[in-house]
């Protein structure tokens, strides 16, 4: 019998083996070392510390949740010439620097004890404009010598190393400090859109992912600073261990939506509950995660948009990302990714849609609805004074997102406010 194996490593721990054999899919068992160490910590909350192998559909969700998806998942695969449903040859080529604190090696390799100035490729001007040109030929630049990098998702991204105004790609092994999210081409002035979000999230108190847009001669970008990445004393960056949340309830990548089978807001809630500690700080922010969403019109945030970061034992709920008011562009889609109470689509949700929610999820109604109210007061004044800004001031999307958060604000506030008799007898 042929067996190939990935050795997975978590941080600097050799935690487990992803193996397969002739040609079936992968599974997932822990070392037995691992397993007899008092700080030993589980890789995913769907994938708890046992000493039985996992099967492969218990492993490949978690798994396969690293790798890219759509159509920078299937470049990919040709690239390296192999099938684009071939999880573990995918892996195997671009499993160096994933999500998280994960790493698979080869049996005979090992992480590299320090990272040095040379482990990372500086990019001059051109250079960066050159790999901005390639990526939506050649996703993750797969098939660069010494990188071997991946992330989730179905646009084009990119993870790097960023020092003040330097950025650089991490090679052998090294970890990355920041995503480069390109412009997507289908999705106009996307960079400013994604920005414009994450600092109304930031001005409004929610702590997402650190942002800021890059230019490059004629091209800008987003920096995402990750979460994931820390500094230690001595200026290394460490990996932190994060997953989503289709990976911690075993979902595939591509059943991350609702309608697909994949999770609903109140599966996320209830994970949450289970694993955070202390869990009511945490689920009252993945509240207001869900109202800002709804309200700025990012019908895009599914079950993989949402993640938990692991520090030790303690769990908690990672700073949002991949905040995209999707709504304002007639092309996409007007459903929503996870319903509101029974409705996908935002203009049919009334106040009871919200209690439907609210009780799925655990909460108390009146709570719920008077935190949504006071975010729907608070957000298009936000907006307006964001609009100001002159990073954003010049752009009609910015303008479009600001008309459609006080429209979508004012429509809440409406349905969520109790008429008064004389009103009511009026009409």
């Amino acid at each position: 019998m042929m067996v190939r194996e990935l050795e997975v490593w978590l941080g600097v721990n050799h935690v487990g083996t992803l193996s397969i054999a002739n040609g079936r899919r992968p599974i997932f068992s822990y070392r037995e070392d691992w397993l007899k160490r008092t700080d030993a910590v589980a890789l995913s909350y769907s994938l708890p510390l046992q000493p039985q192998a996992f099967d492969d559909d218990q492993t490949l969700p978690f798994f396969a949740g690293l790798l890219p998806e759509g159509r920078p998942r299937e470049l990919i695969a040709r690239q390296f010439q192999v099938s684009r449903q071939n999880d573990f040859a995918l892996l195997d080529h671009l499993g160096g620097e994933c999500a998280g604190a994960v790493t698979l090696l080869e049996p005979s390799q090992s992480l590299p004890a320090l990272i040095q100035e040379t482990d990372v490729q500086w990019l001059r001007d051109q250079e960066l404009i050159q790999v901005l040109d390639e990526l939506p030929r050649r996703p993750m630049l797969a098939g660069t010598d010494g990188l071997r990098l991946s992330l989730a998702g179905a646009q084009d991204k990119l993870p790097v190393v960023v020092d003040g105004d330097r950025i650089g790609l991490p090679l052998n092994g090294a970890p990355s400090s920041h995503i480069l999210k390109p412009a997507i081409s289908s999705v106009a002035d996307s960079v400013t859109n994604e920005g414009f979000c994450l600092a109304l999230a930031e001005m409004l108190g929610f702590k997402p992912a650190r942002s800021r847009i890059h230019h490059v001669m004629d091209r800008q970008f987003l920096l995402v600073e990750r979460y994931d990445r820390i500094k230690d004393s001595a200026g290394q960056l460490i990996r932190m261990h994060q997953e989503d949340f289709c990976q911690a309830l075993g979902v595939m990548p591509e059943q991350k939506y609702q309608n697909e089978g994949g999770p609903s807001l109140a599966d996320c809630f209830e994970l949450l509950r289970r694993i955070a500690h202390p869990s009511a700080i945490h689920v009252l922010r993945l509240w207001d995660m869900v109202i800002f969403n709804a309200l700025i019109g990012n019908h895009d945030a599914h079950g993989k948009n949402f993640s938990l970061l692991y520090r030790g034992n303690q769990s908690i709920l990672a700073p949002a990302y991949d905040l995209l008011s999707t709504a304002v562009y007639p092309n996409l889609t007007i459903k929503m990714a996870m319903k509101i109470g029974s409705k996908y689509k935002f203009t049919e949700v009334e106040a009871r849609h919200w209690d439907q929610l609210a009780i799925s999820c655990g909460l108390s109604v009146t709570q719920a609805r008077k935190r949504i109210l006071q975010l729907a007061k608070r957000l298009p004044d936000a907006a307006r004074q964001l609009q100001l800004d002159l990073r954003f001031s010049q752009h009609p999307v910015v303008k479009e997102i600001v008309e459609l958060i006080e429209k979508r604000s004012n429509l809440t506030i409406r349905r969520l406010t109790p008429m008064r008799s004389e009103d009511a007898a009026g009409e």
